[in-house]
Formats: C-alpha cells, structure tokens, sequence
C-alpha cells in the first residue's frame, strides 16, 4: 500500500544513478593482489640481522621495486605492496657506485680508500629520495668493515 509505483520515472532515475555508480566502483577495483613486500623486507630483515658478513638473494618478479632506508615498495599491474624493515635503516644501493661493487662483492677496503669513505658514501645513499627502478632480484649485503657497519640493498 505504501510502495512506489513502478511507472514512476524517479524511481527509473534512481535505478540507474545506482547501478551506474556500482559499475563504476567495481571497475577501480584493483585486478590482482598487491606484490608480496613481506617476503622481500624479510630477506632483508635477516641478513640485517646476521651477526657475521652476510648475503641475501631475493627473486622479484615485479615491474618496480622503490628502496628506501625504512622501507620497502614493490609495484606490478598498477598495484603497490610496501612494508617496513625491521632491522632498518639499510643503504639503498644504485648501479655503477662504489657501492654497487661492494654490494657485488669487492671488499669495501679495494673499493673505497678509508673506513671514513665507506660510511660518508653509505651516509649519502641513505639520505637519497627513494627512486622507483626496474628489479629481476634484490641483492642484499651485510658488510662491516673497521667499525662501520652497513646493510647494502640494491
């Protein structure tokens, strides 16, 4: 007795404001899970954590991976996973760096002439703005070298 009836054009308009706006809100939902970031941070976590000189290998099959001192972005079909390091702050590492060769594996000493070289070059990776980059892996390196004590991530 108290409905609508069904010849009556607002009703019609409100049908289709309503469903037009349920389409639109299911076609900005995302396609696919975010990346795992987890597992990649927790890579980083252990070898951080390692009491001795330690490396880590993780496989990413991401578009793009950001590095930060504190955290960890992964970014792949337009969805973004991130998480945070346990064991931070970690020195993001660039390509063709004396940083990068350490990370490779030269001795710090062969790369850099002083202990002092190697924590001002770690110091500056560090206060670097977080690039996003294109990653097959993450490369992760605990060095300690007279006294400094760094985790290189690259």
């Amino acid at each position: 007795m108290f409905d609508a009836p069904v010849e009556t054009w607002y009703l019609w308009v409100g049908l289709a404001l309503a469903s037009t706006t349920a389409v639109g809100v299911a076609a900005t939902l995302p396609r696919a899970p975010p990346p795992d970031a987890a597992s990649a941070a927790a890579t980083v976590d252990s070898v951080a954590a390692s009491a001795h000189p330690t490396t880590g290998v993780h496989p990413l099959a991401v578009e793009a991976a950001r590095i930060g001192p504190y955290r960890l972005w992964l970014r792949d079909g337009g969805t973004t996973g991130h998480a945070t390091f346990a064991y931070g702050p970690v020195t993001p590492v660039r390509r063709d760096t004396a940083l990068w060769d350490v990370l490779r594996g030269t001795p710090p000493k062969r790369a850099f002439g002083t202990p002092a070289e190697f924590r001002r070059a770690s110091a500056a990776a560090r206060d670097r703005t977080p690039e996003w980059r294109s990653r097959e892996q993450l490369t992760v390196r605990r060095v300690s070298w007279e006294g400094v004590d760094v985790t290189l991530v690259g």
